[in-house]
């Protein structure tokens, strides 16, 4: 397929000017799957250096939540920057008050919420565990395969979604244990509710043969699991956990930096089911490109914290904070509605493509947080790796900017302002990049080659 808006190869040469420019002096851990160099970006578009224009459907890992460039929040930014760059966390601004009261109000929790501020993910997964050990006394944790949580060290000791991001790196933080997280789709125990064969095996198998309960400060998930596959949890499943946790005095910590802020259809993905957690995380699409992270808990755990007890420097910066409060605005007046619509509609889309392709496994999700797990063929299901890398390099070269998850999930996270429009020319490319891959792959194996 060759797209009217690309007038190069790609890499075009003014980016493979730059790319030998960056291998020289940038670190090869950046896990980076296609030649993309970027120049501008507006809305769900973006353009390279050498003028090829594409399709984001990856929104900087479903940062970019109002669009690239969004004029609103670009004028917040503006409007910040010309009062002050920074102060740090040893002071107060009013922005940043203006943000923990919004929070507040939002009522993730249904009762008052008080709020840490960081930069990332990552370093809000750190501090939420920081608070669960100090406000419980206790020293354990559970987490869940394929979850993705980050690369720091306490945060490390969660990620599982691929080994790649530990080997090397032991021992990492102690006391994490992981369960698996219920997949339907791929069930551990046939004919069983996957959700409650999950629950059963923490509270009967685990809870009495190897960590006991007394000692578990919390259990770290992601109400939708992202790096995972996209995985979407069975209905009760969140529910049990909280009760789970109320039994035993254990904190339930929900990581919502990926299905955040309007990601779902929802503010926060757990409201699909109803369910409140002690303490939250968030970053990603909260600053629509800006890097902030939140640690949102339940006040009454956190007001326990003493002076010291946790802290950094850069923290709630006023630019930040401008722009979140400018994507909360867009989140709740519109994007977070159109997220549900545009999301319906792309699932239905995705699920009449299934119906005529033998490689498409499931299509799952909420809102415009979806995956398509690509398989050999639906009897066997087993994950079709390759024709997945394949995919989303072929989508590249048509134009659109994929990536994936799981084993051999494409998937799709656009911004929250995309149309309808967009979406149709994004499957249109999507129907072309597949075909294309499946010939090539098909190609490769008889060859006895890999793509």
């Amino acid at each position: 397929m060759k797209s009217a808006h690309l007038h190069t190869e790609l890499p075009g040469p003014k980016a493979r000017l730059l790319l030998d420019r960056d291998v020289k002096v940038v670190s090869p851990s950046y896990p980076r799957d296609y030649p993309f160099v970027m120049s501008h970006g507006r809305g769900a578009e973006a353009w390279d250096v050498d003028g090829n224009r594409f399709l984001d459907f990856a929104a900087g890992i479903a940062v970019c939540s109002t669009g690239h460039c969004h004029p609103a929040v670009v004028k917040a930014v503006q409007e910040a920057a010309e009062k002050f760059l920074h102060i740090s966390s040893d002071y107060w601004h009013e922005g940043q008050t203006l943000l923990a009261e919004r929070m507040n109000q939002l009522a993730p929790m249904g009762e008052p919420v008080m709020s840490f501020f960081s930069q990332s993910g990552t370093e809000s997964v750190e501090g939420a565990l920081k608070l669960a050990r100090f406000v419980t006394g206790r020293s354990r944790f559970i987490g869940f395969l394929g979850g993705f949580h980050g690369r720091t060290m306490g945060s490390l000791a969660f990620t599982s979604s691929k080994y790649t991001q530990q080997k090397g790196f032991f021992p990492t933080m102690p006391g994490v244990t992981h369960v698996p997280y219920p997949n339907a789709y791929r069930p551990l125990l046939a004919g069983k509710d996957q959700g409650q064969a999950v629950l059963s095996y923490i509270e009967d198998i685990l809870f009495q043969s190897n960590v006991p309960a007394s000692e578990v400060a919390a259990i770290l998930i992601e109400p939708i699991q992202g790096e995972g596959g996209y995985l979407v949890p069975p209905d009760g499943f969140l529910q049990g956990l909280r009760d789970l946790c109320d039994r035993h005095g254990i904190l339930l910590i929900f990581d919502e930096v990926q299905s955040g802020i309007g990601r779902t259809g929802r503010m926060f993905a757990c409201e699909h089911w109803g369910v409140q957690p002690d303490i939250m995380t968030l970053a990603k699409g909260l600053g629509s490109g800006l890097p902030i992270g939140m640690i949102v808990a339940k006040k009454r755990l956190m007001e326990k914290w003493t002076r010291g007890a946790h802290g950094n420097t850069y923290g709630g910066n006023p630019l930040c904070c401008a722009a979140a409060l400018a994507t909360l605005d867009l989140v709740e007046q519109e994007y977070q509605a159109n997220a549900a619509t545009m999301g319906d509609y792309f699932l239905q889309r995705l699920a009449t493509l299934q119906a005529t392709s033998d490689v498409i496994g499931e299509v799952r999700g909420k809102g415009l947080m979806i995956g398509l797990e690509l398989v050999e063929s639906k009897v066997s299901k087993v994950p079709a790796r390759a024709l997945c890398d394949a995919v989303i390099h072929r989508a590249f070269q048509n134009g659109l900017l994929l990536l994936s998850c799981g084993v051999s999930t494409v998937r799709f996270m656009p911004p929250l302002m995309v149309d309808q429009a967009a979406i149709d020319e994004a499957l249109v490319i999507l129907q072309a990049s597949l075909q294309e891959a499946s010939e090539a792959t098909r190609v490769h194996a008889t060859a006895g080659n890999p793509p």
